[in-house]
């Protein structure tokens, strides 16, 4: 079999096995992807090179990255790959009913809005099998196969993933409405200083989704430490509706509080920060149709949201 025209490739074997290491970025993902040894890997990605006389892969610390013909040479033979794969049975087998679907992301968007839109599928027989992380630890355990759908807040780098947006959510800047009476209402963008005076709760130490909204709202660097770190927003928001202190939030998880006055929104710019998440999905073709179920339930809703 050629696997695409002028280069000289005869080994399906040695093709899948480049498609492995290509969509997982590791020679060890591959292995686990495909069941077989590093070694064994290694040497078919060495073949491979030696008979299309290209380089496919530089190695890094961490895992590899594909050259230009490498990104080149996958677009071209995955589909077929994948079709072929599928149509002669050398796919993942399927017996019996579904597997448990893996997905990944971060915690307060699973709780409280992919939970509750996940739910009419679990009452009909799809399971799920959920991981609550961080982006970038997400991305690289679905590149070696341990999930197979993470929702991540940053679009992934290169072309071995497919990440389709999902939603939009919006940031706001909010206090308990005591430290709003206390700084004598809503903070203008040519005075946010008059919050030094304001306990700061934030996600972690370096202040990432503060730092984003002072730059993009106000025009300038924020410069404050927290009192409050917690790495989960749904604490942060507790703390801060509870009088500890401010904090910059998504809308969407606060928006019950803002609307029973519970919180006060400090300032309302027209052009305030957005972050699209994305729905990533595992490299490799969907052997389990309940993953495209959840995927395409996800990206029906999402926008809603």
């Amino acid at each position: 079999m050629s696997a695409s025209p002028g280069t000289g490739i005869q080994d399906l074997n040695l093709v899948r096995t480049f498609l492995a290491v290509y969509r997982s970025g590791s020679f060890t993902a591959a292995a686990q992807l495909l069941g077989i040894s590093q070694p064994t890997v290694t040497t078919q990605v060495k073949a491979l090179e030696r008979q299309s006389g290209r380089e496919l892969f530089a190695r890094l610390p961490r895992g590899v990255t594909p050259t230009p013909y490498a990104h080149d040479l996958a677009a071209r033979i995955a589909g077929p790959l994948d079709a072929l794969l599928a149509a002669t049975g050398q796919g993942p087998a399927q017996s019996g009913p579904p597997a448990p679907v893996h997905l990944a992301g971060p915690a307060e968007l699973l709780c409280l809005r992919v939970l509750p839109a996940l739910a009419p599928l679990v009452a009909e027989g799809v399971r799920l099998r959920v991981t609550p992380g961080l982006t970038d630890p997400l991305l690289d355990e679905v590149r070696a196969g341990r999930h197979d759908l993470v929702l991540a807040t940053t679009r992934p780098r290169g072309r071995a993933l497919l990440a389709t947006p999902l939603a939009d959510e919006e940031f706001v800047l909010v206090a308990a409405p005591v430290w709003a009476d206390r700084i004598g209402g809503r903070v203008t963008a040519e005075d946010p200083g008059v919050l030094h005076t304001v306990p700061l709760i934030a996600y972690a130490e370096d202040l990432p989704i503060l730092r984003r909204y002072w730059r993009h709202v106000f025009g300038r660097r924020l410069n404050c430490r927290a009192a409050v770190t917690m790495p989960d927003l749904r604490g942060v928001l507790t703390a801060v509706t509870a009088g500890a202190g401010f904090s910059v939030l998504p809308r969407y998880l606060c928006e019950q509080e803002l609307a029973s006055a519970a919180l006060t929104l400090l300032h309302d710019p027209e052009d305030a920060p957005i972050n699209t998440a994305y729905v990533v999905q595992r490299p490799g073709p969907a052997d389990n149709p309940h993953v495209g179920l959840v995927r395409d339930t996800l990206l029906r809703v999402g926008p809603t949201w």
